[in-house]
């Protein structure tokens, strides 16, 4: 079988670093040089800082004042194959890579993030020539929106630094083939190499021990991102992890999720805590509940995903749901560094409480076709909703209601935190019965549309006095006139910066396991039968059920 790895490279004068990058099937990615370590540093943290505040200037290559520095700068992509048999995959011209991995390595090159002589390889087992891969990824290159300044010129620059490598029938040769390759590129600059190993699990130590051996730079740093799922059980997944730290150092190793690139995310530490009129509020003390939703119309792939084995709960909650329950729930870090960050969210996973089964909802989409007998074969679910508790003097009690779902009513990505009622309400009448109405809510989200929302109770202008909840809203896209970047541009900038703190390091992947492991365990012991629902539906209703055990309403969106 074929498997696709996407590898950049990059070298610079004196003593440059090489990036890589890489989507493909298997293990490798992209390996970058740059100018000088002090120069790299430099240049990083300048495009982090004007990331972060929003700056629109394009980035140049030259550090004005300083003098010009030599470009030694090339980019590869690549693709392994998996040697087990069982395995199914795309190859190096897989849809990931032409679709999101290839276009974000662009928008980073035309925006300026890239040094301008970068070179990207593709690497798999197909017969390919350098200009078949070109043309493959081609039709999914675009500039900005907001400039589409020399855009044709920068885009066959950019396709002219994109070269194949033909891996063969074996991944250690195919590797020294990568090496070489890269190294021709490089020439005598220093490099620095970044792989991106989009592969199975299964296949990934087929791919990542020759890559170790064979495809790293000595001559500079070397990095390798790893495509969720991680792992099928916490054994193996515990095995994976001592094989890639026996060649591997922590630093080295970037698991990225996608949708932890969102702004969503990456805004939650921003309000949290450059805020004083939250930051103060972020606690059982006011918080009455935490809801996080993730739900998707589209179920074309949910069959091979989910219907198969890793299903939902491996693929969604075990990385995105809980990454993102520790960065709401976490102290304040020392400082933004990465490693302190971690520090903070791998100590919320070893908190959350151990969750009873009978919190758990499990739903398994409708087969399409009407073919029930399937339902039998598998319990896979492709819905899972669940309510988590962090037992920690911050979050002591409040219940963290967690809701996510494939081939639902709608696309939605929210963070609904509810405050708890003011004590002795005088204006309590005025909503009746239902108490709920006169709940204070913050809204976090990302999809239908990005927003930040606040329900507060508000008079109806008027005589007498009628009270209404309102929304007072922060809507980006009239706030903000400004094309949103993709997540995984996100995300490789930061591969790019080594700022980690949005990707899983290895004792976070074990504490994560740890809350899911007897859930699974339960689900496979007792065969729990998930509750079957229909395309475009909410989901379960049980789901309903529980969050009325625990003193919670769904918003009425899925």
């Amino acid at each position: 079988m074929a498997t696709t790895v996407l590898a950049v490279t990059a070298s610079a004068a004196p003593a440059p670093p090489s990036l890589g990058a890489a989507r493909f099937s298997p293990v490798a990615g992209p390996a970058v040089t740059l100018r000088t370590q002090c120069w790299i540093a430099a240049k990083m943290k300048l495009h982090k800082a004007l990331r972060r505040h929003g700056s629109q200037v394009q980035r140049k290559l030259e550090i004005q004042g300083v003098g010009k520095i030599p470009d030694c700068f090339k980019v590869a992509s690549l693709t392994g194959r998996i040697t087990r048999r069982n395995v199914q995959l795309a190859d190096a011209t897989g849809e990931l890579a032409r679709s999101k991995v290839f276009p974000a390595l662009f928008a980073l090159y035309y925006s300026g993030f890239l040094p301008q002589n970068v070179a990207i390889f593709g690497y798999s087992r197909k017969t390919l020539a350098d200009e078949d891969l070109r043309s493959m990824i081609e039709a999914n290159l675009t500039c900005r929106v907001d400039h589409h300044e020399n855009c044709e010129e920068k885009l066959n620059e950019f396709l002219k630094r994109t070269y194949y490598v033909d891996a063969g029938h074996d991944n250690k040769d195919g590797m020294a083939k990568l090496n070489s390759k890269m190294a021709q590129i490089e020439g005598i600059c220093a490099a620095n190499r970044i792989f991106y190993l989009a592969v199975p699990q299964e296949a990934l130590l087929d791919v990542a021990l020759p890559l170790s051996d064979s495809a790293q730079t000595k001559h500079g740093w070397n990095r390798i991102i790893i495509e969720k799922p991680f792992g099928f059980t916490s054994l193996s997944s515990q095995r994976v992890t001592q094989s890639l730290l026996s060649r591997f150092e922590e630093k080295q190793i970037y698991r990225i999720d996608h949708l932890l690139g969102k702004d969503l995310i990456e805004n939650l530490t921003v309000l949290r805590f450059s805020n004083l009129v939250f930051e103060p509020l972020w606690s059982r003390k006011y918080i009455r509940n935490v809801q996080v939703v993730f739900s998707e119309e589209t179920s074309a792939e949910t069959q091979g995903r989910y219907f198969g084995n890793y299903g939902i709960i491996r693929d969604i909650v075990h990385s995105h749901i809980l990454q993102t329950i520790a960065l709401f729930a976490m102290e304040p870090p020392v400082s933004l560094d990465g490693e302190d960050i971690r520090d903070e969210k791998v100590k919320v996973l070893r908190s959350i409480r151990k969750v009873d089964i009978e919190d758990v909802v499990l739903g398994q989409l409708k087969d399409a076709s009407g073919d029930v007998d399937r339902y039998t074969k598998s319990m896979t679910p492709t819905y899972f909703a669940a309510a988590m508790y962090i037992d920690n003097a911050r979050w002591d009690g409040v219940p963290f209601l967690i809701k996510t779902g494939m081939g639902l009513m709608e696309n939605r990505a929210e963070i609904r935190i509810q405050f708890h009622h003011v004590p002795g309400n005088i204006y309590r009448e005025r909503f009746g019965h239902d108490i709920d109405l006169d709940t204070n809510e913050l809204v976090l989200r990302d999809l239908p549309e990005e927003a930040i929302l606040l329900k507060v109770n508000n008079k109806v202008p008027g005589l007498g006095l009628q009270l209404d909840a309102s929304e007072l809203n922060l809507l980006y896209r009239d706030r903000y006139d400004v094309e949103v970047p993709d997540s995984y541009e996100h995300l490789l900038l930061d591969v790019l910066d080594g700022d980690s703190h949005l990707f899983m390091r290895s004792d976070e992947l074990a504490a994560a396991w740890s809350v899911l492991a007897p859930i699974l365990h339960e689900i496979d012991q007792k065969s729990v039968a998930p509750e079957l629902y229909d395309a475009g539906d909410k989901g379960p209703i049980n789901a309903y059920y529980l969050a009325a055990k625990h003193g919670v309403r769904w918003d009425d969106g899925c």
